[in-house]
């Protein structure tokens, strides 16, 4: 169950839970010790095509600097690792940097707990591509549904780091659980669509543990997050199909060609996005919302507030806020089409997170008009109307 204790720690208030951190250097050795050579078979689900693996290892022998990124939700931010240093994407750092110690090896964490790759896609290019990855980790397995919405969303996010000018190599990576759940079935055809390189943690460590070789308390903090030996069993599996490559990467001659990303296998609406916020779209009506949160939202308490945006896009969606507290709900309704209801009350006791909604799709090229309306109906246990809208969301835009 992710805690907002781990969103907090993890995240920097102003990019709102956005972990961008960049690293020269940490030298923590955590190593493995639980898995077998049958585990580190079982986790490559494919080892997809290397070719942009390999121009990123022979530009980092070469000593040139090299940005390691991670992106997906609180597991990939570091929730439940007792230190920085050993959440797994520092980890999988400290691996390049082994093994390249003439190259400057940047990192970039772009984990935000309770969020999904919808959210992820809409918000890559201000959190992850701003800083020019040459090696990602991708991680939603556990936050994304099997839902085609999902591996839409999954396959916008994965065309945008490939459609980059320096042909960054993607990793995906299949958290799962403390139950073994997850969503890599459906993602695991996104990911053959592109040949991408595909590492399950749930198919190393679920066997094991269904059959009592191994305790789930050994890797497990909580229902979802691992501890600190499970981040260093997900880097060690990373690492270990990295090193794999590495050994059969020529120092020298010619590499293979990086292949053309191919088209679509659902769409392509989600690599042509846009993420709105107080910072870039204005209302065209505002009655009763303020900016608060250091201009990080709208908010409204006062029941019949409308809030109205002019917005572009073949889809629509709309982050807001949950958690349990004084919070109420709102209406948000695209053009003419039926309203939907958000609920910014959230029955659990753990913390809050930022909800991502789709309002509207397959809309037609244009403006369209979204209207927010605080509603004076409210959850029965919530003690007000408070409800906090954080971006708008676009796909498809052209």
């Amino acid at each position: 169950m992710i805690q907002i204790s781990d969103i907090f720690r993890f995240h920097h208030l102003p990019l709102f839970f956005c972990a961008i951190l960049t690293l020269s250097f940490f030298n923590v050795e955590v190593f493995a010790q639980n898995i077998t050579p049958e585990m580190y078979a079982r986790s490559i689900i494919n080892e997809g095509n290397t070719a942009r693996l390999e121009h990123v290892f022979r530009k980092a022998r070469e000593g040139k600097p090299i940005t390691v990124a991670v992106i997906g939700g609180s597991i990939t931010a570091g929730a439940k690792a007792t230190t920085w240093e050993k959440a797994y994407g520092n980890l999988v750092a400290n691996w390049w940097k082994a093994q390249f110690p003439m190259a400057k090896i940047n990192y970039v964490n772009a984990g935000i707990g309770a969020t999904g790759s919808d959210y992820g896609a809409l918000r890559a290019g201000r959190d992850l591509l701003n800083h020019k990855p040459d090696f990602v980790v991708v991680e939603y397995a556990v936050n994304d549904g099997s839902s085609p919405y999902f591996q839409e969303t999954l396959e916008g996010l994965l065309r945008q780091i490939l459609r980059q000018p320096n042909h960054p190599a993607i990793v995906m990576l299949f958290m799962m659980n403390n139950l073994g759940g997850n969503a890599q079935e459906s993602q695991i055809k996104v990911g053959s669509h592109y040949d991408l390189p595909m590492i399950s943690y749930r198919d190393a460590f679920w066997q094991e543990i269904e059959s009592k070789r191994m305790d789930k308390s050994v890797i497990f903090a909580d229902e979802v997050h691992p501890n600190d030996t499970g981040h260093a069993d997900v880097a060690d599996l990373v690492d270990h199909y990295l090193q794999g490559v590495l050994d059969k990467t020529p120092s020298k001659g010619a590499l293979p060609s990086i292949p053309p990303v191919p088209s679509p296998l659902i769409s392509d609406q989600y690599s042509h996005v846009r993420l709105y916020g107080v910072d870039n779209l204005k209302p065209t009506v505002n009655q009763g919302w303020e900016m608060n949160g250091k201009g990080l939202f709208w908010e409204s308490k006062t029941p019949g507030s409308v809030l109205e945006f002019k917005v572009s896009g073949k889809q629509l969606l709309i982050s807001f806020f949950r958690i349990r507290g004084d919070m109420g709900r709102a209406s948000v309704q695209v053009d003419n089409l039926p309203a939907q209801t958000m609920d910014g009350w959230f029955d659990q006791t753990w913390g809050g997170y930022l909800v991502t909604q789709l309002i509207a799709k397959n809309l037609s090229n244009g403006t369209h008009t979204i209207r927010i309306e605080l509603l004076n109906d409210k959850d029965p246990q919530s003690t007000g109307n408070d409800f906090k809208v954080f971006y708008i969301g676009a796909a498809g835009v052209k």
